[in-house]
């Protein structure tokens, strides 16, 4: 649900020196993040595809008042692949329609762990698809990441545990939230051939826009007049959704990646809070077991990510006359 910062196509220069800075604004945007699928769960039975508008389309604000700020809105607006951005488009609004339905059916941290499966999906679909060279300790650590997910998704799955297959909501749901993850896992990759090309504003603001406009293609399939809370409640999560974005984008500028990305999971307790205090929701064992599982694949395939651009690093000075 979230949309992954990236570098510019040039390559910023990045501030060294502020990693605890740049935790800082992880940390935050984390919370932005959570604070909006906190408001859209809330909204209770809005369509996916009008929580998708919503949320993108009052994220535009922001960033667009971020980017006038700093005089970058006629540098974002700049394209050299204008149909790589409607394919990120098509895929990263499909994730997130999964991603919002899932909300509404699961609880909020059981939806956000089974979420957590789409960076370990990256490193298989890269593998698989792009051929990619991917060593024996990352293959381990996706698959027992994925065993995790495969833990939280059981219980739920009536259709392999004797139950009515289909009938109950929060299968469905579970069902949705896996396939969010994968097309998410999708959406990062095709952001990772956009930013060879596309600054990091362009890649966000083009997206938001035409996730807006896709999303309004599902208006023939019913949505729903919301009530002035609900209406209060979306406004509020695509604002969040838009600053939140901007602060992972800013952290990015002040420490290396590998550094930051683990904070992403300190969003598992905050919907772990929010969850029980504000939803009633209990988590069961399946479902910490498996989070717990995933987290720590996801942490391990970040670290040796790190020592081996470290490894390339001085393999690099190495080989420098």
């Amino acid at each position: 649900m979230t949309i992954p910062a990236t570098a510019d196509a040039k390559g910023p220069a990045r501030h060294r020196g502020g990693p605890m800075r740049a935790i800082v604004l992880k940390v935050l945007s984390v919370c932005c993040f959570v604070v909006m699928a906190t408001l859209l769960k809330a909204t209770g039975t809005i369509p996916a595809g009008e929580l998708v508008f919503f949320r993108c389309f009052f994220a535009i604000l922001p960033v667009v008042a971020w980017l006038l700020l700093r005089r970058q809105l006629r540098t974002a607006l700049h394209t050299k692949d204008p149909w790589g951005h409607v394919i990120r488009a098509l895929v990263g609004a499909s994730s997130m329609g999964l991603g919002f339905f899932a909300l509404t059916r699961l609880p909020l941290p059981e939806a956000t762990a089974i979420g957590y499966a789409a960076p370990l999906l990256i490193v298989m679909f890269s593998a698989v698809l792009l051929k990619e060279r991917v060593h024996a300790f990352r293959w381990t650590a996706v698959i027992v990441g994925l065993c995790g997910v495969v833990i939280i998704l059981w219980p739920r799955l009536t259709l392999l545990t004797g139950g009515a297959p289909m009938g109950d909501s929060e299968t469905v749901g579970a069902i949705a939230a896996t396939g969010g993850a994968v097309l998410t896992a999708f959406a990062m990759m095709q952001v990772r051939k956009l930013v060879q090309t596309e600054r990091t504003e362009a890649i966000v603001i083009y997206f938001f826009i035409s996730a807006s406009m896709l999303s309004l293609m599902t208006i023939p399939f019913g949505w729903a007049m919301p009530t002035p809370q609900q209406a209060a409640l979306l406004v509020g999560a695509g604002f969040a959704g838009g600053i939140g974005q901007l602060l992972l984008t800013s952290c990015y500028r002040y420490a290396d990646m590998s550094v930051i990305a683990p904070f992403e999971y300190v969003s598992l307790l905050l919907t772990l809070v929010i969850g029980f205090f504000v939803f009633g929701d209990i988590p069961t064992i399946a479902m910490i077991s498996g989070a717990v599982i995933i987290v720590c694949s996801g942490i391990a395939v970040i670290l040796r990510e790190h020592y081996l651009g470290l490894d390339r690093a001085k393999a690099r000075e190495a080989n420098t006359p």
